[in-house]
């Protein structure tokens, strides 16, 4: 979506303001996926504090795909805007159902859930939610294609719904400046759940994704980063904690056989996520 309007932008417009600088192909960190023998991979990012958008691989990331648990952030923002989840501690009781993580295998609260990513926990929230509301927030944010077919708990896992890496960002971007059509309580709880990593540097929010699309898995982390700066603000600043946040929004989206157990692919993203994020600056090297 940023990407996509950008580059009309500049074609169309010509304006000096928006140089190619603002926009740019980062094609060396392709090393960072070929050294784990992915292929078809892509990353996007947006710079927010030099309004700029970085990327690898243009086409994979105007590209639409399943978003899988990706979408969790999404219905996690549905079911609290609609009171289906009065708060981030609702408790939903086990179904009995025994599954393939056994994290899972338990009574759990909508925060325990969305960390461990459960997805019957979540595909109980959408059959509360409903069809007819869940596909109001659908065209109602623009999310992806907004397609819901087939049943209520299973769309957004089907290959029907599809979002690409590129409109992740644009709505990441929107839910970190409370942006989106909900309300600042809904998009603040669910921004304190995709909180994963907390340095004295920055803080890291996301959430993955693993979705089955025939013979391969389509893996996904969406989400952004906060460089936290040290600052001595003039005096009489607002600010008093000495601090100023930087975030960065990114989408990072490969592909592999299912068949390839080679790597776990689950930590190889994340490992993935540190490398460019700490290439671009996003986050410290150290």
């Amino acid at each position: 979506m940023y990407l996509r309007a950008l580059c009309i932008f500049l074609a169309a417009a010509l304006i000096s303001s928006c140089t190619q600088t603002r926009i740019k192909d980062h094609t060396e960190w392709g090393k960072y996926f070929e050294q784990n023998g992915i292929k078809n991979a892509c990353f996007m990012l947006r710079d927010n504090n030099h309004e700029s958008i970085h990327y690898y691989n243009k086409e994979r990331c105007l590209q639409r795909f399943l978003p899988a648990s990706t979408f969790k952030i999404f219905n996690s923002l549905v079911a609290l805007e609609t009171a289906v989840a009065p708060d981030d501690q609702l408790m939903i009781k086990w179904d009995g159902i025994v599954r393939s993580m056994p994290e899972w295998n338990k009574d759990m609260t909508m925060r325990e859930a969305f960390k461990v990513s459960n997805v019957g926990y979540y595909q109980e929230i959408a059959r509360r939610v409903g069809p007819a509301k869940m596909q109001h927030y659908l065209d109602t944010v623009k999310y992806g294609n907004m397609t819901m077919a087939g049943k209520i708990d299973t769309f957004w896992l089907n290959n029907s719904l599809q979002i690409s890496p590129d409109e992740q960002t644009g709505f990441v971007k929107k839910l970190y400046f409370a942006e989106l059509p909900f309300s600042e309580r809904t998009q603040r709880i669910v921004k304190t759940m995709m909180l994963q990593e907390q340095t004295p540097g920055y803080n890291l929010y996301y959430k993955t994704g693993t979705g089955h699309v025939g013979d391969k898995y389509v893996y996904w982390v969406v989400g952004f980063a906060e460089r936290i700066e040290h600052v001595k603000e003039p005096e009489g600043s607002m600010n008093k904690s000495g601090e100023r946040n930087y975030p960065y929004f990114f989408a990072e989206n490969f592909e592999m056989p299912i068949a390839d157990t080679t790597k776990d692919w689950f930590r190889a993203r994340i490992d993935i996520l540190h490398d460019i994020l700490k290439d671009y600056g996003a986050i410290p090297k150290s």
